[in-house]
């Protein structure tokens, strides 16, 4: 059920990351709630995992709508941070030393780039969030070797940002102007 969920969650942020901040910033909750529930909470049903990752979701999703400017950087960080520790645990390296250095160093670029860049840093950090759920997610039903699992990541990823760059810098429709009398 939660891999399903997952799946899901990761297919929105693939295609509507960038368009749905919001959606973005409690797609982020949610996959921080999953990768840190199960560490927080040991033990505990994974329904009940769930919600807790639901809670983080949806208190980011606030957060994003009441304050933005500050949320911009913080999500950039969780967001790099969190990708960061993903990549390197699916590259088969651990421990709870490299896992927080990777953490904070992945977390710093996400920021930077979320504060420079803040559209094409939305377009890659939620193309590389939803590529890491729907991945995950695919993982736990249908186990795979490491590689292809890597390879299927950055498949997904090149999918969401192609998809997520068409249309960026069109101009908006415009009214025509209003005929002289």
């Amino acid at each position: 059920m939660t891999s399903l969920i997952g799946i899901v969650v990761g297919l929105v942020l693939l295609f509507w990351g960038r368009r749905l901040y919001w959606l973005f910033v409690a797609g982020i909750g949610f996959l921080t709630g999953l990768a840190l529930a199960p560490d927080l909470l040991p033990g505990w049903p994974d329904w009940l995992i769930l919600v807790a990752a639901l809670v983080v979701a949806i208190v980011g999703a606030v957060v994003a709508i009441l304050a933005q400017r500050l949320t911009i950087g913080l999500i950039g960080f969780v967001a790099g941070g969190g990708i960061g520790l993903l990549l390197l645990r699916a590259l088969g390296f651990g421990g709870d030393a490299p896992g927080w250095i990777a953490y904070l160093i992945a977390g710093v670029i996400g920021l930077v780039l979320m504060l420079a860049l803040f559209e094409w840093a939305l377009i890659l950090l939620s193309s590389l969030a939803g590529a890491n759920l729907i991945v995950a997610g695919v993982v736990a039903r249908f186990p795979m070797p490491q590689a292809l699992s890597l390879v299927l990541l950055i498949g997904l990823v090149l999918i969401g940002v192609v998809v997520q760059a068409q249309g960026r810098g069109e101009p908006r429709a415009r009214r025509p102007p209003a005929p002289r009398a």
